[in-house]
């Protein structure tokens, strides 16, 4: 049955609105008194619909009153002593609640997005980066999050980046790293390429790809428009720079890469 645009324009504002005043029950992890006091002001102001059920200085603390109070979100600092906000899936077999990680420190920035945090907050935080977290977290309430999660803890586990989501047309499907062959841009979007033969276009540029990737040495940025595995190459022509990879994928070399690649294969 057709639905007018009109109609299912007016059902898209209508479930914003409900999200909008649907009550989250959420706690706050934070070892700066001062960060603590902040975002539990900053909530209270501009995010009502959130409910703060505790506000915690460490891990271990917030572990148990994870399992005793069973919130919906946990604001998480990264950078806490003897446990940093990352290793708080560890202490679970299943996470059935929302993660918000908050960082001073950008370099975390796209890590904890990547590996599937619903969102990151940076020091200080904006009011419109805080609402638009939690609207992020009242979209997922409810929905499956097995697989995300557990990509965090293995990723935490390795100790770096093995494996990514990959969302495409609205269903996501986790990559192992080590089985990607290259990764092409494609404007502002990219082409991940993996040893099947499967072809993954993606919203993100390559640049994006190129840090979470930069403490891999397997890849490769080889040109302006790939980044390449180093370990799935096959061959490498000299003379016009082309680069051929397993499952038939060619790739291109910069000249002003020539010297660093060969540097890096040998």
């Amino acid at each position: 049955m057709h639905v007018p645009e009109k109609e299912r324009t007016c059902g898209r504002v209508l479930a914003k609105f409900a999200r909008m005043n649907q009550q989250l029950n959420a706690i706050i992890v934070d070892d700066e008194q001062s960060a603590r006091d902040i975002l539990v002001n900053l909530l209270q102001r501009f995010c009502p619909m959130v409910q703060i059920l505790g506000v915690y200085t460490n891990v271990p603390d917030a572990v148990k009153a994870i399992k005793e109070l069973k919130p919906q979100v946990a604001f998480l600092d990264i950078e806490m002593p003897n446990y940093s906000g990352f290793e708080l899936v560890n202490f679970f077999q299943e996470i059935d609640f929302e993660l918000v990680f908050i960082t001073a420190y950008d370099k975390y920035a796209v890590k904890a997005f990547e590996v599937s945090a619903v969102d990151y907050l940076l020091k200080p935080i904006e009011i419109e980066r805080l609402q638009l977290a939690v609207e992020k977290v009242q979209k997922r309430v409810g929905e499956n999050r097995g697989v995300n999660h557990q990509l965090l803890a293995d990723n935490l586990k390795t100790g770096t980046v093995s494996k990514i989501i990959v969302s495409v047309k609205g269903y996501q499907t986790v990559v192992n790293v080590d089985e990607i062959v290259a990764i092409e841009a494609n404007e502002s979007y990219c082409n991940i390429r993996l040893v099947d033969g499967a072809d993954y276009l993606v919203s993100k540029n390559l640049r994006h790809f190129e840090n979470l990737l930069s403490e891999n040495s397997n890849f490769f940025r080889s040109h302006k428009s790939w980044i390449i595995n180093l370990d799935l190459l096959k061959k490498y022509n000299r003379t016009s720079g082309e680069l051929e990879l397993k499952s038939d994928v060619k790739a291109k070399l910069s000249k002003y890469k020539k010297e660093e690649f060969e540097r890096a294969v040998k």
